[in-house]
């Protein structure tokens, strides 16, 4: 029997409304083509534009619109031209938060036909897993005196016991998955005395309820040097919120191209949606010129359905992106001359 699913989708700004609608086309030619699902969409105009209308990015009650759907679909969001960054980003934010969207979990893996950066990678097949829900992007804090000599800027990192033990033990069940079973956490526990040497303590606490897994402690300095000196010693990757959003962005340029990697943000009681977002942003730079990589996106959408139980359908997207990437075609960031919307035609004929 078909189910059925209601899908928000979120273009958001710049290459977000061109990357979705790739992703779509590719979920619709799936969905047609197995019939064990159906999806049904509703697109949500919020942003730059929306912000332009109504003076606001979202309605005030985006929340409860989004609450009822099976998953969001987000593009990108931000145009620091038109709107500064830390405006545009306060409702992703709110979302991760409000819907306890605890683990944004970020794979990272060099793909068949990709040139590479790094002369000798190895094979390189990670997933960083961030804390998605506190940390460093808790708004806690404030600026002071503002505009004097002495204007003072606080902002405070909040990390509990609840949060980092589920990130941790959510790392460690995904190790699990995984054929090499090896867990890293990044921290910087050698200069932040409270917040980074409680994660290491966590970590002492709860390390022996899972003694199938190799585990490894790293410092963020160190992490970013050896993710590009030896990205293949990396399995799965435990980060906080911000040290997590620091290294998949690197991860991005290991494996070829920022356009490559997808993204979930996920609710795992699935009491609330889970959103599924490509990790590159918004890229004004490129909007508009029909060349933004679709694959990110198409990769996140494949995601989603894995999350909601489409299993096959989504290895079977994977599979189409691998064999696309295998023929050596792509857009100009994987110095390639196909648009965005040839890259998709080459990924959906390869789905059949």
């Amino acid at each position: 029997m078909s189910k059925n699913f209601k899908i928000a989708l979120y273009p958001g700004d710049g290459i977000g409304n061109e990357v979705i609608d790739e992703a779509v086309r590719v979920l619709d030619h799936v969905s047609k083509q197995s019939g064990a699902f159906g999806l049904d969409y509703t697109n949500l105009p919020w942003g730059c534009d929306y912000h332009d209308q109504h003076g606001k990015v979202m309605p005030d009650d985006f929340l409860d619109q989004l609450r009822p759907f099976d998953a969001i679909l987000l593009g990108a969001v931000g145009y620091p031209s038109r709107l500064s960054d830390h405006e545009t980003l306060v409702p992703l934010i709110s979302i991760r938060q409000q819907f306890d969207q605890y683990a944004c979990v970020r794979p990272a893996k060099i793909r068949p036909g990709v040139p590479q950066y790094l002369s000798s990678p190895g094979e390189v097949d990670m997933v960083v897993v961030r804390e998605n829900s506190e940390g460093e992007y808790f708004s806690s804090g404030g600026r002071f005196k503002q505009g004097g000599d002495d204007e003072i800027a606080v902002q405070t990192a909040i990390h509990s016991r609840k949060g980092v033990e589920r990130i941790l033990r959510f790392g460690f069940e995904l190790a699990r998955t995984r054929p090499r079973k090896k867990m890293t956490m990044i921290t910087k526990s050698n200069a932040l005395k409270y917040s980074m040497v409680f994660w290491d303590d966590v970590l002492d606490e709860i390390h022996g309820e899972y003694d199938d897994i190799e585990i490894d402690r790293q410092h963020i300095d160190a992490a970013a040097m050896n993710f590009v000196r030896q990205p293949s010693h990396f399995d799965v990757v435990v980060a906080s919120n911000l040290f997590g959003d620091i290294l998949t962005d690197l991860s991005g340029a290991i494996v070829g191209s920022l356009g490559l990697n997808p993204s979930a943000n996920l609710n795992p009681d699935r009491k609330s949606p889970s959103l599924f977002e490509p990790v590159h942003g918004s890229a004004p730079d490129i909007y508009g010129k029909g060349i933004a990589n679709p694959v990110a996106a198409i990769l996140s959408a494949a995601m989603m359905l894995d999350w909601l139980g489409m299993n096959d359908q989504a290895a079977r997207i994977e599979d189409a992106v691998n064999q696309t990437l295998g023929d050596k075609v792509g857009t100009p960031d994987l110095g390639g001359d196909l648009s965005t919307s040839q890259m998709t035609d080459h990924i959906i004929a390869r789905c059949s």
